[in-house]
Order: structure tokens, then C-alpha cells, then sequence
């Protein structure tokens, strides 16, 4: 029997005004991880996945699902390895909590990329939807 793929999660970096707040915000806290009311019900096929974050409308950035555990006061927590990993910006809606993402992740950007270098996130997908990018 083949091993099912790997799933990964999406949430919004909530509070972030830029790449920079969202960088500097992971590597300030004590841990990474971040704590959820329900854990996923295909929690199992999401470790070794990745959590992608989104920022201004767009993913930006991913950290690697260690796995999950049941804090004291009931809630679950997404354990998170503690380095951040820039993506190739992926036009993304908003949403409340995390999601599961569809389709194919975006890659890690390669060594000298720059986030900064795409186009903010309400225009490029409105040009998707165009047909033009």
C-alpha cells in the first residue's frame, strides 16, 4: 500500500504588517507552535507537511509540521519547526483559522530571491483571474 501525500495547512499571519513583522514575530517567540481548538481530523498525513503562511493576500512563507500535541487546557498544539521559510508568493484568500491547502505547494525561494520582487497580492489575483499571469 502506497504512503497517502503529505497535506498541508494554511493561516493567516495575523497582525503582521509586513514580511519583516511576520520574521521578526516567529524568531522573538519562545516557541513556534501554535495552538488550535480542534486538531485536523488528517492531522497524521499533515506531519512532515507544512504550515504556509499568508500575508497581504499572498503565501509567503512555510514552517515544517513536527507534529501535535494536547495542551492542558484541552486546545491542540501545532508544533512547528523553528525556522521560517520564505516561499514563491502565491495569490491566497484570507480565511479564519488554519485550512488545508489544494493543490501543489509553492516552492521555497532559492538562495538570493527576494519576496519583495512580486506584485501585492489583491493585483495579482485579480490578474489570475484574467487569465494574465
Amino acid at each position: 500500500m502506497a504512503d497517502k501525500p503529505r497535506l498541508h495547512l494554511t493561516k493567516i499571519a495575523f497582525g503582521a504588517q509586513s514580511y519583516a513583522d511576520l520574521e521578526s514575530w516567529y524568531a522573538n517567540r519562545r516557541s513556534p507552535n501554535l495552538t488550535t481548538r480542534y486538531r485536523p481530523t488528517k492531522w497524521e498525513q499533515c506531519i512532515g507537511g507544512s504550515l504556509f503562511w499568508i500575508h497581504q493576500h499572498n503565501i509567503v512563507a512555510r514552517s515544517t509540521i513536527l507534529g501535535f500535541s494536547e495542551t492542558t487546557d484541552g486546545r491542540w498544539s501545532i508544533d512547528l519547526d523553528p525556522r521560517l521559510v520564505p516561499v514563491l508568493p502565491r495569490p491566497k484568500r484570507a480565511h479564519q483559522g488554519w485550512r488545508y491547502l489544494k493543490g501543489e505547494p509553492p516552492r521555497d525561494l532559492a538562495e538570493g530571491e527576494d519576496i519583495g520582487d512580486v506584485l501585492p497580492g489583491k493585483m495579482a489575483g485579480k490578474l489570475q483571474r484574467l487569465g494574465l499571469i
